[in-house]
């Protein structure tokens, strides 16, 4: 099986591919905005879930193939709604993450930000 990467692959791929199985399940009736989000949310849970009570560390993690897989089957569902979240709003990833980075980039200046700090005063 050819098996692609974050580094060779774009973010349009995600979007059709998602948005073909959507349309061949003829699910987007479903997917709405609200139904997506709600979506999202119970799947950040489950994977919240796996962490629970736990002080995993990335060796635990890299380490355990079960805890690897399930984390990483938590992790595509949540991009997979995110996407279709993504897709039902026609919104572009690249332009909007862009600008707010830049806003980003303002609001937590490395002047003031550079010692590691993350809450401004």
């Amino acid at each position: 099986m050819n098996f692609i990467n974050d580094k060779d692959t774009p973010i349009s791929y995600f979007k059709d591919k998602v948005n073909q199985f959507v349309e061949e399940r003829n699910w987007k009736k479903y997917h709405t905005p609200k139904n997506l989000i709600q979506a999202m949310s119970i799947e950040i849970a489950e994977l919240s879930e796996i962490f629970l009570f736990n002080e995993y560390t990335l060796n635990d993690i890299l380490s355990n193939k079960n805890l690897s897989e399930r984390i990483s089957e938590e992790t595509a569902d949540v991009f997979i709604y995110l996407v279709s979240f993504i897709n039902s709003l026609n919104l572009d990833l690249t332009d909007i993450f862009s600008k707010k980075m830049l806003k980003n980039k303002q609001k937590y200046s490395t002047d003031e930000f550079k010692n590691g700090r993350y809450q401004k005063k």
